[in-house]
This record gives C-alpha cells, sequence and structure tokens, in this order.
C-alpha cells in the first residue's frame, strides 16, 4: 500500500519469510478469522512478525555498516594505494560483485588500476575471485553477502 501511495519507492520489510517459518500458525490464524472472525489474534502474529523482521533487518544493517567500517580502516593501512582501493570498495559496497572492466568505467579510473586495487583488496581477504579464468574474472565481496543472505537459507522440510 505504501509502495503504490508513493510513500516508499521499495519494500523495507519481508515478511514472507517470517510466514513460511511459522506457516501452521499463519494458516491456522487465517482460518480462525475465516470462521470466527479473530482479528486480533491474526493482527498480534502479523504485528509480531513485524517485530521479529525489524529486529532482523536492524540488526543486520549495523553489521553491514560494522563491515564496511572495518574493512575501510584495513584499507586505510595500505598507504598510497588507499585511495584507489577505497573507491572500489565503495563500489563494492553498491555492487558486491564486479569485473575489473565495470569497475573501470563506473569508477573513470585506469584498468591497471583498478586491477592493483583488487589485489590489495584480495590480500586484506576482502574479495575473491570467483570465475577462475585468466581474463573475464569477477570478484566478489563475500563478507557482505553473507550478511545480505542471513536468514535467507532454505527451510528445513
Amino acid at each position: 500500500m505504501l509502495i503504490a501511495e508513493g510513500s516508499l519507492k521499495e519494500p523495507i520489510l519481508y515478511l514472507s519469510l517470517y510466514f513460511k517459518t511459522h506457516r501452521k500458525e499463519y494458516y491456522d490464524l487465517l482460518q480462525r478469522v475465516r470462521e470466527r472472525g479473530d482479528w486480533e489474534a491474526w493482527l498480534d502474529f502479523f504485528l509480531a512478525g513485524v517485530a521479529e523482521t525489524s529486529r532482523q533487518a536492524a540488526d543486520t544493517a549495523r553489521q553491514i555498516l560494522n563491515l564496511f567500517e572495518a574493512d575501510r580502516r584495513r584499507i586505510e593501512q595500505l598507504g598510497r594505494p588507499a585511495a584507489s582501493a577505497l573507491r572500489v570498495h565503495q563500489q563494492l559496497q553498491q555492487k558486491p560483485i564486479i569485473a575489473i572492466q565495470d569497475a573501470a568505467a563506473r569508477l573513470g579510473i585506469s584498468t591497471p588500476t583498478i586491477g592493483k586495487s583488487i589485489r590489495h583488496l584480495e590480500q586484506l581477504g576482502i574479495v575473491h575471485e570467483v570465475t577462475g579464468r585468466q581474463r573475464g574474472r569477477a570478484f566478489i565481496y563475500s563478507a557482505y553477502l553473507a550478511l545480505l543472505s542471513l536468514g535467507t537459507e532454505p527451510l528445513a522440510r
């Protein structure tokens, strides 16, 4: 509703996982609404989901900000190469999977300089190469993606 009215550009909380995790309770409460009009129990359940999902989102946001700050401090220790490496790091915060050519084009920095910056980030353990190729390699900011993926693991059946 808030997206349709233009108040939000995209959803902030994803309650679907909460509903899937509590599937039996979800369906039981919906059935109680149908049979007895028990909206209060449904709303309590829904609001508990909003609260839990909000806490998880806030915790994840804090962890991401802490990661960015810790990695930034490590990059600053590089000395002279830090300036370019920090710009690549900032790009990785927006796009956690990156190719050297793409980063060079986006940042307006030469391909060799981006390559050196990526190597520094690899040495610091911030990124790692995922294609196994010599050309057209892609690098991933795995700690960041891991935080973004928290709580999205498939449910046990």
